[in-house]
């Protein structure tokens, strides 16, 4: 082995040590040294030298101390919160949420962009995006250079495009987005709005939520898990031995693509018979008024007629028509999961699926009991999210928290 491969080998030993003790700290911390020599198994010596280093480096910091047996009170460590700051970018149906957090993922900012109803054209997006991101920055005061990236999360499929971070094509057919160019686009405002020259890591909505729950929610401890999203439209993240499953394209989770009913109704995506169309907000809402033979109110947005509809449910017979049909189609869609996938867990989120689970979630695990295999469906638990309607955005901002530790919090 020459000097350059022994030079390399170390650094990356190095790094690899660093990031192992980043990952117990930030997951599991505060904690001593010994306790993380018991935790990550690495030598004494090892976890000594490197936790100096990040502690020098204002990385880590001293979190106090517990008493040991019989000897010298112990140091507590933990990641240091405040030393970094991420932001994560949630492009939902209704609007653009820009939320900035501290390391511990305590929210420091936030910006709200609306956008016209079904309109999701790239040019305005990118807009309120770059909007976004200066209001956040601006608010919370923070130095650019304390920031560690931007995570952005996106319907549809998301195609890794050359080795460039922000190098990613979105498709989004129900939002007509085709090869997409959202990091080169993003970049391309560098000059008027100086955020979007940070790190940018592009990823689905729906696995960006999955990451949330798992990190810090309902998904936590599980090795199989199916995460689903449901708001205008539905999409889910499957986890499989603890690792996100994307397929052989990225496009793994399009499950509200998946066929409920042949020749059914038209889906956004211009098939007919998707899940999506029966228990998506804004087929739900379509079912209900064609059920009354009206129409929407002029301006109501889909967030509040669900939420009225869901109110009326008990004055009306066609809204509870609606909504006892709409926990038998998502039950289906979630057998499918179980039978599929196999999951320990199944958890329901989304702003729309957290609306419909606070009140459908007993008939929703009736309707699952009835058309899965028995067998799986005893061993899987249907959950709702714990981290609320904001988690697709707090789950972006974990995208460059993930890529901190597992560069050993180098910057």
């Amino acid at each position: 082995m020459g000097a350059a491969q022994r030079h390399a080998t170390t650094r990356d030993l190095r790094r690899g040590n660093r990031s192992v003790l980043l990952w117990s700290l930030y997951f599991d911390g505060p904690l001593s040294r010994q306790e993380l020599g018991a935790r990550t198994g690495l030598s004494g010596a090892t976890v000594s030298t490197v936790t100096a280093e990040l502690l020098a480096e204002g990385v880590v910091v001293e979190a106090g101390a517990v008493d040991s047996d019989g000897g010298r009170p112990r140091i507590l460590l933990r990641v240091a919160a405040d030393r970094h700051c991420v932001i994560g970018v949630d492009v939902g149906e209704t609007r653009v949420r820009v939320e900035l957090y501290d390391l511990a993922m305590n929210e420091q900012a936030r910006a709200d962009r609306p956008l016209e109803s079904g309109r999701h054209d790239v040019g305005p997006v990118v807009e309120r995006i770059l909007a976004g991101l200066d209001e956040v920055i601006a608010a919370a005061a923070v130095d650019r250079a304390d920031i560690l990236g931007v995570g952005v999360a996106v319907s549809g499929v998301v195609e890794r495009a050359g080795a460039g971070e922000g190098g990613a094509l979105v498709h989004g057919q129900t939002f007509d987005w085709h090869a997409v160019p959202l990091g080169r686009l993003l970049r391309e405002g560098t000059a008027t709005h100086p955020g979007t020259d940070l790190p940018l890591h592009i990823e689905n909505g729906a696995t960006t939520l999955g990451q949330a729950e798992m990190w810090f929610g309902a998904g936590r401890g599980a090795d199989h898990a199916v995460i689903a999203l449901i708001g205008s439209g539905v999409g889910a993240a499957v986890v499989a031995n603890g690792s996100f499953y994307h397929g052989a394209t990225s496009s793994a989770g399009e499950w509200g693509h998946t066929v409920l009913q042949v020749g059914g109704r038209r889906c956004r995506c211009g098939a007919r018979g998707c899940l999506e169309a029966y228990v998506g907000a804004e087929g739900i809402l379509d079912r209900y008024h064609q059920a009354r033979r009206g129409r929407p109110a002029p301006g109501a947005d889909e967030e509040s007629a669900l939420a009225a509809l869901i109110a009326g449910a008990e004055g009306s017979a066609a809204a509870r028509r609606i909504l006892d049909e709409t926990a038998v189609y998502l039950g289906a869609g979630i057998a499918n999961l179980v039978n599929l996938f196999n999951p320990r867990r199944i958890i329901l989120g989304g702003w729309a699926g957290l609306l419909l689970g606070a009140r459908l979630l007993p008939q929703i695990r009736a309707a699952v009991a009835g058309q899965a295999l028995r067998h799986p469906y005893e061993r899987t638990s249907i959950e709702l999210c714990r981290l609320g309607p904001d988690a697709v955005a707090l789950g972006a901002a974990t995208l460059p928290v993930e890529r901190f530790l597992a560069v050993g919090g180098t910057v």
